[in-house]
């Protein structure tokens, strides 16, 4: 389904002129073309012309000599030119296409995403943060058959609160641990642990579940949720907040200590405070706060200003709370960094 949506995606992405317009500027050592290649995705050839790489739509020009324009593949001509003093990304058709029209007729997973897609598909496809509503209610596994301690793949379990016109397809998880507001200590949601895939076979209470898959084992207690087809929405287009905004780092996935490129992060930051799926963000790294010696005041402390580590994107959000994937890391980044308009 994700890569069935690429094409929208990519029309949105690629001829959208949103009113936020902001004044280019490319790198100097921009070249004047370039030749797309599999495995590059448009915010990397962007980065390759733009010093803020998230600002591509602003520079594409369409060309109407060419069929589906809004798609690029490898093999593909980009070219800057210039239309009245501003730089434009041109086009060309290259590599097999112009031998046989056919070679379009392939596929659109093998367009060019926005960003890499294999680093982001299980957060659209698994829960990954619930809100305590949607915990307290969800479906529990009660027992498992033939009275295991634990279910792996091909085992039966049996759950309760499933209700008859639940999707025949459930993913299983586990509750983590919350996602805390820094400042406030309000939890914004709790982490969903992903256990693995289920089909339910017999309705009933309770109602009969197979595990299809299992990443770690189900326990008596963990909770199900539809699975979810979730795809690159027509509106995934690289944008800054619509107002200003300034929240924190506050969960990394797989608890690594130090974030760098396509690592993917919690933000305290959600629908709630503007953030939609394809939301930049700048990540600054918080300022250490050091000892003044030379104040003449006796142990006073002063905090240097924060530094400007990255960009982020956001690519799914919820109330409270959003994730979004480092997309350049310009120094290592930390728990509780700061994430503000870019």
């Amino acid at each position: 389904m994700i890569k069935k949506t690429i094409a929208a995606a990519l029309i949105t992405l690629l001829v959208s002129f949103p009113a936020w317009a902001q004044d280019i500027e490319l790198k100097p050592d921009h070249p004047k073309t370039y030749v797309v290649v599999k495995g590059d995705t448009l915010w990397d050839i962007s980065s390759t012309f733009l010093r803020d790489p998230w600002l591509w739509p602003e520079i594409w020009h369409v060309n109407t000599q060419i069929e589906n324009p809004h798609l690029i593949f490898p093999g593909d001509i980009l070219t800057l030119i210039y239309i009245d003093g501003k730089p434009r990304l041109q086009l060309t058709r290259g590599g097999e296409g112009k031998l046989s029209p056919r070679i379009r007729e392939v596929p659109l997973d093998q367009a060019i995403p926005a960003i890499p897609l294999d680093a982001i598909q299980q957060f659209l496809s698994r829960p990954r943060a619930v809100d305590k509503d949607t915990l307290e209610k969800a479906p529990y596994i009660v027992a498992i058959e033939e009275r295991k301690v634990m279910a792996g793949s091909g085992d039966k379990v049996y759950v309760r609160r499933l209700p008859q016109s639940s999707h025949k397809g459930q993913v299983v998880f586990r509750k983590g641990d919350p996602y805390v507001d820094p400042d406030s200590q309000e939890i914004l949601g709790y982490e969903a642990i992903y256990v693995g895939d289920s089909t339910v076979i017999a309705q009933a209470d309770p109602a009969t579940v197979l595990i299809n898959s299992a990443e770690i084992e189900s326990l008596a207690g963990d909770r199900l949720l539809p699975s979810e087809e979730r795809v690159l929405a027509t509106n995934y287009v690289p944008r800054p907040p619509e107002s200003q905004v300034q929240g924190r780092i506050i969960s990394v996935y797989k608890g690594v200590s130090v974030i760098g490129q396509y690592n993917i992060v919690a933000i305290n930051l959600g629908e709630n405070d503007g953030m939609k799926e394809g939301t930049v963000l700048a990540v600054y790294r918080q300022g250490e706060t050091v000892k003044d010696k030379f104040s003449g005041e006796w142990n006073e402390k002063v905090k240097l200003p924060d530094v400007r580590a990255g960009e982020l994107m956001v690519f799914r959000t919820f109330k409270k709370m959003s994730f979004g994937l480092i997309m350049r890391a310009e120094r290592d980044m930390a728990l509780l960094d700061v994430v503000k308009n870019p």
